[in-house]
């Protein structure tokens, strides 16, 4: 029988003990219970550890402003109850509050991470918890922060109940099987930006005042479930961004108060269902969903549209394709009956570009959007076509509600 020797050490400040020293010299999976203090960052973590507040303390590790405050490169490490802070300001050799390399089974619980370049730097680590942290990068343009989480080669991982604030992005590259859960995303730039990396959900997260606030590139079997996606910042602020994705679940989430809500990049050589939108509420947007090259290859049922400016807006003069399936949708501006009181629509909902061509693809016409001439010109070509309309969308059974 195997017996884990468990080590209880307490570091007082006020001994001035280096902490780095207490590390090196603590028997593997020892527990460091730091007291009150600051204490002197820049430490290294080889073995099974756990670094610790005491029962209340208020503990800060302070690097010296150059390369990672605390460096991870052992498995079985805990990090609780932190406040870390002080990092380097250099992107190339990605400065963090926490660096972790090559580790798996770690956990960091807790913590404050500061006033540092990157927040937590995950390379090749898997079967790790982020949790219940606050995150937030240096006080500097936008542009020159680094990403509060950075996930490179990093699997099965669960991010959950974090608050990732003014910071540049959360990204994902070449990393699989993660689980976002109940996550806080403000003011950043892509709170969430996922390349090349499948097989990861998206579930009761909030997004509010990013530029975007999720960007999905090349992404096999996302799942974005029953987030609350809102007021995604600036002229051009995009609720989410959908391009070379396939099996892509967006259900039950709330995209509102956004210029673009979705916004779909679909590529002529694509084949198959590749994206299913489906039970959300998509309401008070500048734009509800906006098409980018091809309208094909798309499963939108059951959803939720009104209050939007426009509901479909597409900037390229591709007919819709047949291959989409839209179907059982609520449009505030369905002007149809329902006679045999089904509360489906007894016509479809026919989505055309009328004058509206004009500024969807012409960026520099769309200074006149919303404008009384631009209005009525638009209500007299939808009275009567005075050019050929194209169809962008059609729902064959939408929803009717009655008042």
């Amino acid at each position: 029988m195997k017996f884990i020797f468990l080590l209880l050490v307490f570091i007082s400040y006020a001994l001035c003990s280096p902490l780095q020293d207490a590390i090196d010299n603590a028997p593997s999976n020892s527990i460091l219970k730091l007291s009150n203090g600051t204490y002197t960052g820049n430490i290294v973590i080889r073995k099974p550890l756990t670094v610790v507040a005491q029962n209340g303390a208020h503990v800060i590790i302070k690097g010296d402003g150059k390369k990672s405050v605390v460096t991870i490169t052992g498995s079985n490490v805990t990090l609780k109850n932190l406040t870390i802070t002080n990092s380097g300001d250099k992107k190339y050799t990605i400065d963090s509050g926490i660096s972790m390399n090559n580790v798996k089974n770690c956990e960091i619980n807790s913590c404050k991470i500061i006033d540092c370049l990157y927040g937590i730097d995950m390379a090749m680590v898997s079967d790790s918890r982020i949790l219940n942290n606050y995150i937030t990068s240096i006080k500097t343009e936008l542009e020159l922060r680094g990403n509060a989480l950075k996930l490179y080669y990093a699997h099965r991982n669960l991010i959950q109940n974090n608050t990732i604030e003014k910071s540049k992005d959360v990204t994902l590259n070449y990393s699989n099987n993660n689980n976002f859960l109940n996550n806080t995303f403000l003011n950043n730039r892509f709170a969430t930006h996922i390349s090349l990396s499948h097989n990861n959900s998206f579930i009761g997260n909030t997004y509010k005042y990013n530029s975007v606030s999720l960007l999905i590139m090349g992404a096999k079997n996302t799942q974005v479930i029953n987030n609350s996606i809102l007021s995604s910042k600036g002229a051009a602020g995009i609720g989410i961004v959908i391009k070379g994705v396939s099996n892509f679940q967006f259900l039950k989430n709330r995209v509102s108060f956004n210029a673009k809500g979705i916004y779909i990049d679909a590529t002529g050589k694509e084949k198959g269902m590749k994206r299913y939108i489906s039970y959300n509420e998509i309401s008070h947007n500048g734009e509800a969903i906006h098409f980018h090259a091809s309208v094909k290859d798309n499963t939108i049922t059951h959803n939720k549209f009104f209050g939007n400016i426009d509901d479909v807006v597409r900037d390229t003069e591709d007919n819709f394709a047949k291959n989409n399936i839209v179907e059982y949708n609520y449009w505030d501006r369905y002007a149809g009956f329902d006679r045999n009181h089904d509360n489906i629509g007894d016509t479809s909902y026919q989505m055309y570009q009328y004058a509206d061509q004009l500024w969807q693809y012409n960026h520099k016409v769309k200074f006149f959007y919303a404008s009384p001439m631009m209005t009525l010109l638009n209500f007299m070509s939808n009275l009567a076509p005075f050019i050929e309309p194209n169809l962008i969308l059609e729902d064959t059974k939408p929803i009717f509600l009655s008042l």
